[in-house]
């Protein structure tokens, strides 16, 4: 059953992505095995996830605003965010789904 969440309802780790500043902060909301899917590519482990959190990071400026949260399930949640910025389009919103394991985020899959 989804339930819709505040901001504050979502797992910490789950904030504490949302809100880090660098990529250097953010992969250590990840575990060591996780799994990220972004615009087509998968990346597959810490290493590639920094990787990714760099490119993304750097790539293009962007504000964002959460538009919606939900709990899919225990370990599920799924995130809206309306993106605006200089990249191709300029605005977008997308669905960042997560997957938590413990206190870190295992799975993310992020798609307009």
């Amino acid at each position: 059953m989804t339930t819709s969440l505040t901001p504050a309802e979502l797992p910490a780790v789950v904030r504490s992505y949302l809100t880090a500043r660098d990529a250097d902060t953010a992969v250590h909301t990840f575990t060591d095995d996780a799994v990220v899917v972004d615009d087509g590519a998968t990346h597959r482990g810490a290493e590639a996830v920094l990787s990714w959190l760099h490119r993304a990071a750097s790539e293009y400026t962007y504000t964002t605003e959460l538009t919606g949260a939900q709990r899919i399930n225990g370990d599920h949640s799924l995130v809206v965010q309306h993106l605006v910025g200089d990249f191709p389009g300029g605005v977008v919103d997308l669905r960042y789904q997560f997957t938590v394991r413990g206190d870190r985020i295992a799975e993310l899959t992020i798609a307009p």
